[in-house]
């Protein structure tokens, strides 16, 4: 199995992140505290907790290169956490919002972070030089509901969101003097701020989880209607495929090469995504213990399944809770997974990743073993 370790770090953890060197981990255990945790002779010791928000973090992004970690939390602000000798330093983002802020990210020249929330907007945050603190601008009247999760293409400029309103969008965050004009880049550094790109209209249900591929040529995002979709050449005409799945709902992927990726979730055990050579997406199977079988087996197990619970509630009247299944849940997490997170160099290939969930635990998961998905 691919499983490295399993942490157990509090009964909940709502997100969580890694420092560039990966020695520490900051995550929040479903309250208004940051609790950083650094590996210290094979044991987690717990060494800071930021205190600054006053209701729940909902998420957490920690720099690569400049070493800063934003927070967003339902109380509707952010902060910037800076480290000063022994101390994080706070500085208060104002976000303008009528909402809690839902999801947070830093692009990846780190210049900017975008803030998702439920006040149907998106914030992109950038440092003021000559005022010595951070502004935000707002994506407006794009949503109409609340946006779940965002993420950043490689070029810095074209971001992506997803919502409950069951649609994924593209739009351009250019700022005129925070991003320089790239003649190569073409329409991305041509577009003004919150200028729509693309909205997606693929999913019937509440959208989550919006992955770029490392090249930035495929995008992916699943629903809550258990399906997960990919979209090649993003634009005017995109490429879009979606993949069904039995089980239940994801939450959130992570692209750990171009043709694959791993989605986590209600299921409480990764899922593997792969493209063959025709660009045609499938699932392969699960990460865990627990192998995927042929769709017809699947549904004659599953039909059994329920008509068993049917049978047996109405005869007997028990409830469906009495009756053993024979499914099981994840082998390693014991509840949904709401976070996954990749480990060493956001390159081409990600070879280790982590992933945390309701249950409180981090697991890091290694790749090098498993060959199936190394030759995919």
């Amino acid at each position: 199995m691919a499983v490295m370790a399993v942490h157990q770090f509090a009964q909940c953890i709502t997100c969580h992140a890694w420092s560039p060197d990966q020695s520490m981990v900051a995550l929040c255990p479903n309250n208004n505290e940051v609790h950083i945790y650094r590996l210290v002779e094979d044991k987690w010791e717990k060494v800071y907790v930021l205190q600054k928000h006053d209701q729940v973090i909902s998420g957490i992004d920690w720099s690569a290169r400049s070493n800063r970690i934003v927070t967003a939390s339902h109380d509707r602000n952010s902060y910037v956490w800076n480290l000063e000798g022994s101390e994080w330093v706070p500085t208060l983002v104002i976000l303008r919002l009528n909402r809690a802020a839902l999801c947070v990210e830093w692009s990846p020249k780190e210049n900017k972070f975008a803030v998702g929330s439920g006040a149907k907007t998106v914030c992109i945050c950038y440092y003021e030089q000559e005022n010595n603190w951070w502004v935000s601008k707002l994506i407006r009247k794009r949503h109409d509901s609340s946006v779940t999760s965002v993420s950043w293409h490689p070029d810095n400029i074209l971001l992506a969101t997803t919502s409950t309103d069951g649609k994924c969008r593209v739009f351009s965050t250019f700022i005129k003097g925070v991003d320089a004009k790239d003649s190569k880049k073409g329409t991305s550094s041509d577009s003004k701020f919150g200028e729509l790109i693309v909205q997606l209209d693929l999913s019937s249900s509440w959208t989550f989880g919006v992955k770029w591929s490392p090249s930035g040529n495929t995008l992916a995002y699943v629903g809550h209607n258990s399906m997960i979709y990919f979209v090649d050449d993003v634009g005017p005409s995109p490429l879009a495929q979606n993949v069904v799945f039995r089980d239940l709902p994801l939450h959130d992927v992570l692209f750990v090469s171009e043709r694959n990726v791993i989605g986590v979730g209600f299921d409480c055990n990764p899922m593997v995504f792969a493209a063959d050579e025709r660009g045609i997406w499938s699932f392969v199977r699960y990460l865990g213990e627990r192998k995927a079988v042929s769709s017809g087996s699947r549904y004659g197990s599953q039909f059994s399944e329920a008509f068993g619970k049917f049978y047996g509630q109405s005869k007997h009247g028990v409830s469906n809770d009495a009756v053993e299944t024979s499914r099981t849940r994840g082998t390693v997490h014991e509840n949904c997974i709401n976070c996954i997170m990749p480990l060493g160099d956001h390159g081409t290939l990600v070879r280790r990743f982590s992933t945390s969930g309701l249950d409180g635990r981090i697991v890091v998961w290694d790749l090098e073993n498993e060959q199936d998905l190394l030759e995919l």
